[in-house]
């Protein structure tokens, strides 16, 4: 009966030998999860932002087109990506016919005049002869008639040179503004008609974002409102609200917001880009964007206590700048907030903290 009580004796003291001191399960419970820093939530003052979202566009394109039918293209002196200037050529036509046209119509003004020189002699002689008796009244009339017609002739005549000379300088087609060339349907050795498109043009080289927003928005945007733009190269571009569009989606409801770009940046046009439109400056209490710990769908940041342990907060988080986020709720501006690591605590772990003892 002995023999079994020595045995489970034995096991009891093995036991106890396996166990971990209480002092070292102590220490082992106090020691710190992770070395953070801290910091207090920041007042910032920032400007409360609208997102949006669109083209960039031309802000107005010009369309080149052929002013006269029947001509032939001979030269083509720009092309898409040419930068052109007000008045310089960009397409010359054949001018042959318009050459030989305006040579015909200047013997016809030549042809008028001589003609008019004839009838003002009679016309002038019949005016003498009329007091004398010696012309009938209906030879003064004729006279005089032919000399009317002879001088309605020259400006009809002269009308349709000055038509044929506007024919051959339509024979060269010119920028109608400085700006880019965008597109190109002029092909050598097409004939062309009157009303053909051959270039398309952004006037003067500017650019503008179409910004869609959403309509709730609408009342507080106004012209001259700041807005950035996440530029196509990632650089930020500043822009100004130009014009609200007056009418707004009915599918989407949203409307657009013309922003133009200031004019020494020139992006393509056709890219879609996102950006923001500043309203009003409000104060903002902000940490770093660091400290926001994200888990199932939810933000969160740490923050200490004097016992150093953490503990987690749920936070609503609004505004994003420069590395920072605004903290909607969720915190009081005097709590100290864990900068970073925080996907590595739980609640209530222990932590060091960065530069204490």
């Amino acid at each position: 009966m002995r023999k079994p009580s020595g045995i489970v004796a034995a096991a009891l003291v093995a036991a106890a030998l396996l166990l971990p001191h209480p002092n070292a399960m102590a220490d082992q419970a106090a020691a710190p999860a992770l070395t953070v820093s801290l910091v207090a939530p920041a007042q910032r003052d920032w400007p409360e932002t609208v997102p949006a979202s669109g083209w960039l566009k031309p802000w107005q394109e010009a369309i080149i087109a052929s002013e006269t039918s029947g001509l032939r293209i001979t030269e083509i002196l720009a092309d898409v990506g040419s930068v052109v200037k007000k008045g310089q050529p960009l397409v010359n036509l054949s001018r042959d016919s318009v050459l030989a046209d305006l040579r015909k119509q200047e013997a016809a003004v030549v042809t008028a005049k001589a003609k008019l020189v004839k009838a003002k002699a009679d016309g002038d002689r019949a005016r003498q002869l009329q007091p004398s008796g010696a012309l009938s009244d209906e030879k003064i009339t004729e006279y005089l008639a032919d000399e009317q017609t002879a001088i309605a002739s020259v400006d009809s005549e002269q009308a349709a040179l000055d038509s044929e000379k506007i024919k051959l300088d339509q024979t060269t087609i010119t920028a109608v503004d400085d700006g880019l060339i965008t597109s190109r349907s002029a092909e050598l050795g097409a004939v062309v008609s009157s009303g053909t498109e051959l270039f398309r043009l952004v006037r003067q080289q500017r650019v503008e974002w179409q910004a869609e927003v959403s309509a709730r928005y609408l009342p507080r945007i106004t012209e001259g409102l700041t807005v950035k733009i996440d530029g196509p190269d990632g650089q930020p571009v500043q822009g100004k609200v130009r014009l609200v569009a007056p009418s707004v989606d009915t599918s989407t409801s949203r409307a657009i917001v013309y922003v133009a770009l200031p004019t020494d940046v020139r992006p393509r046009v056709g890219l879609y880009v996102t950006g923001a439109i500043e309203l009003r400056t409000t104060a903002a209490l902000t940490v770093p964007e660091t400290a926001i710990v994200f888990r199932d769908g939810i933000n969160y940041v740490f923050t200490a206590g004097k016992d150093n342990r953490v503990k987690r907060v749920r936070v609503e988080a609004g505004r994003r700048n420069n590395g920072e986020v605004e903290i909607v709720s969720g915190i009081d501006p005097s709590a100290k907030v864990v900068t970073s690591g925080g996907a590595f605590l739980s609640d209530n772990d222990l932590v060091k903290i960065a530069g204490e003892g």
